[in-house]
């Protein structure tokens, strides 16, 4: 996986953009697309998948594999299983395409957590290296999360020219700030309780279609997660990283990135740093990305990205019934 070399697009130095000769991104998702069942149909119809899944159970020491496929939707929520699981289901379809000479991806990025995925994908750190990682940082957002409640709130219709002057206004109650521009008129907030309520209360106000608090274990992408932040760091100094086969554009900086010294120092980055969806889509559409393909559960990504680049193809690979279908094609 991520071991075959990109014949097209490839960051230069200070990580401008070559012309691509293909046009093809692959997009990973992150937490919240897991289902009861997720990878189930992948498991039984490929012994690649399979046997990737197996390697996963062994190396977290527990069957994730239970978890994703008979376990309970509040099982699924647990953040320290969401993202292991999560990660899972993506790299194991990414195999099957990969495998099957699939691929043709001239970039790749990654919602938060699927950034990872993105970046084993992109050859930047090993599989074996990536889950444990991601394990890690479930178990430390999950842990931040109990040490300094939070909470986070989609706020939708709302232009962005408003929002520096709701996160002010609300943030007399405490820490607010944008977690994740997820698309044009879909922005996530993130922080103290008091100051997130305060936030979607003052939303309508400020021309929002509808504010909506979320179902989540902590304040993801804000700065109560610096426990969790600085035990990343630490985890993160222990791994391997290499110089990515092909551009990742990252969440933090919304621009590609191949140097091994810049992925990791991002990666600590974005668990206290806002989540630039809308701008990476940009981003990658400016450098000639005209296809884009989610690579793991649901379809979240192409949502999202319908409505930030409406001329863009789109497609998914989730089941069994994808992979063929994606492979068929090619």
């Amino acid at each position: 996986m991520g071991r075959h070399v990109c014949q097209v697009a490839i960051a230069t130095r200070n990580n401008t953009l070559e012309p691509l000769i293909f046009m093809k991104a692959f997009v990973f998702p992150g937490q919240g697309s897991q289902y009861c069942g997720m990878g189930h149909d992948l498991y039984d119809s490929f012994p690649l998948a399979r046997d990737l899944m197996e390697q996963a159970n062994e190396l977290l020491g527990y069957r994730i594999t239970d978890i994703m496929f008979s376990g309970t939707e509040e099982e699924l929520r647990q953040t320290n299983r969401t993202q292991p699981a999560i990660f899972l289901h993506s790299m194991a379809a990414a195999a099957l395409i990969e495998g099957n000479g699939g691929s043709g991806a001239a970039m790749a990025a990654g919602h938060s957590l699927g950034e990872y995925s993105a970046l084993c994908f992109a050859g930047a750190i090993s599989f074996a290296d990536a889950l444990r990682i991601v394990a890690r940082r479930g178990e430390l957002m999950q842990n931040a999360g109990k040490e300094n409640p939070g909470t986070m709130a989609a706020i939708i219709g709302m232009a962005e020219s408003e929002l520096e002057g709701l996160l002010a206004e609300a943030s007399v109650e405490g820490i607010v700030q944008a977690a994740n521009f997820n698309s044009p008129g879909q922005i996530v907030i993130s922080g103290d309780i008091p100051a997130v309520k305060k936030a979607v209360e003052l939303a309508p106000a400020k021309g929002a279609r509808m504010a909506k608090e979320l179902v989540v274990s902590g304040a993801f992408h804000s700065p109560l997660m610096q426990p969790a932040e600085a035990e990343l760091a630490k985890a993160l100094e222990q791994v391997e990283f290499r110089d990515a086969s092909m551009p990742v554009c990252m969440n933090a900086v919304a621009r590609p990135v191949t140097e091994a010294a810049e992925i990791r120092k991002n990666l600590i980055l974005q668990l206290t740093s806002s989540v630039l969806w809308t701008q990476s889509i940009e981003a990658m559409s400016a450098a000639g990305i005209k296809e884009f393909v989610e690579v793991g559960p649901q379809k979240v990504l192409q949502g999202l990205i319908k409505r930030i680049s409406r001329d863009a193809s789109l497609s998914g690979v989730d089941t069994a019934e994808s992979i063929r279908n994606i492979l068929s094609n090619n």
